[in-house]
């Protein structure tokens, strides 16, 4: 059954009309619910480390403009369409940036960030899902309202709470990421996994999803120093610098033994490295590769290896809904934790008009655990 919120009838949103001129602060309409949508009060959401880069041109992301840009966030419902069966008003719920089409859930957008690369994509985020959350309030498709176990998690820990913070939640969009890479190659307890590079925001949350679901971890990265604080900061991981040398590297890795997978979160900028070629022939036969990074271009393969060991590589956009859910049970039952404790911290917290300190804080702070947030 469809609210009947008192929403008002204008808010303030960040909005980008060309990558030649920066976002700016408008007053615009406020979202009307319909079928199939859930209009959210934006609590925080996420910048990325990289939002500049792709806000200005930089990384060459597709989007429509003008548009409401921003990321995953933190809200609550403000208003639910007459099809919703279990949202209610004031709920607390993890604003999902992945957009899939209903009819066709090949087709993937981010929300606010990319239109994705197929007709079915580009019409989600043309049309009815355009703009996103950097506003007082968005529009969001039922589906992507992931709803929180508030009492849990916000709850005080002797009332059996885990006593996080709302900003403490915004983690969970970098989590989903690579677990969703992870889930893939169906990633077991007790199974030695290489995650690199390690040290960024993806890469940390793929060392820290991993060992939450069991499995020992070799991280590699170029930074000696932010990788031994990866290694250190979990029980099960381990270290190997990326030195630049492949057959070292190589022998590096195998001084552990079998390894069983591989996981790639490489960005644009590592296209020529040499650790993807180390990494896949460090892996046992029957291994598995989850290729998730920014790498745009062609690189080498080994292909002799994956053919004789018969090692799987497959690629991962994102996440599926499914994963979404199964990840936000690991953090509600305590599993995968969140917060200061687990090495996370919100180093930045910036109202809608203080955008560019934002973007320059997530910049300069890119690192595994490290969250910029824009409070609308």
């Amino acid at each position: 059954m469809a609210s009947e919120p008192d929403l008002p009838k204008r808010h303030r949103a960040l909005v980008l009309t060309s990558t030649t001129e920066p976002p700016t602060v408008q007053t615009i309409a406020t979202p009307q619910v319909g079928p199939g949508s859930a209009i959210v009060k934006v609590v925080v959401a996420n910048v990325l480390s990289y939002s500049r880069d792709i806000y200005n041109g930089k990384r060459k992301y597709a989007y429509p403009t003008p548009l409401v840009i921003g990321c995953s966030a933190i809200g609550r419902i403000a208003a639910v369409g007459p099809d919703a069966t279990s949202l209610a008003l004031g709920q607390l719920v993890l604003v999902d940036s992945t957009l899939r089409g209903r009819d066709d859930p090949t087709s993937v957008c981010l929300s606010g960030v990319h239109e994705g690369f197929t007709n079915g994509s580009r019409t989600l985020m043309r049309g009815e899902w355009r703009d996103s959350t950097y506003a007082e309030y968005t529009k969001v498709p039922l589906e992507n309202c992931i709803v929180l176990d508030e009492k849990r998690l916000l709850g005080k820990v002797q009332d059996g709470g885990l006593g996080y913070e709302i900003a403490d939640l915004t983690y969970l969009s970098a989590l989903m990421v690579p677990y969703g890479g992870l889930r893939s190659i169906n990633l077991q307890a007790g199974e030695t996994v290489i995650v690199a590079p390690a040290t960024g925001a993806f890469g940390g949350a793929a060392v820290h999803v991993a060992a939450a679901m069991g499995a020992r971890v070799i991280a590699m990265g170029r930074n000696k120093e932010a990788l031994a604080k990866v290694a250190a900061s979990f029980e099960r991981a381990e270290a190997v610098p990326i030195t630049g040398d492949m057959l070292a590297d190589l022998k590096a890795l195998q001084e552990f033994g079998s390894i069983d997978a591989y996981f790639d979160i490489s960005p644009p900028e590592a296209a020529g490295s040499t650790h993807l070629k180390s990494g896949i022939l460090a892996l046992r036969s029957g291994g598995r590769v989850s290729l998730m990074g920014g790498i745009m271009g062609d690189v080498a393969i080994p292909h002799s290896a994956v053919m004789h060991r018969n090692l799987t590589l497959k690629g991962c956009w994102m996440y599926t809904r499914e994963d979404t859910r199964a990840m936000v049970k690991l953090v509600e039952r305590g599993v995968l934790k969140l917060g200061e404790g687990a090495g996370m911290k919100v180093v930045g917290q910036f109202g809608l008009g203080e955008w560019e300190k934002a973007f320059d804080t997530a910049a300069e702070n890119p690192g595994m655990g490290l969250q910029t947030l824009i409070a609308p």
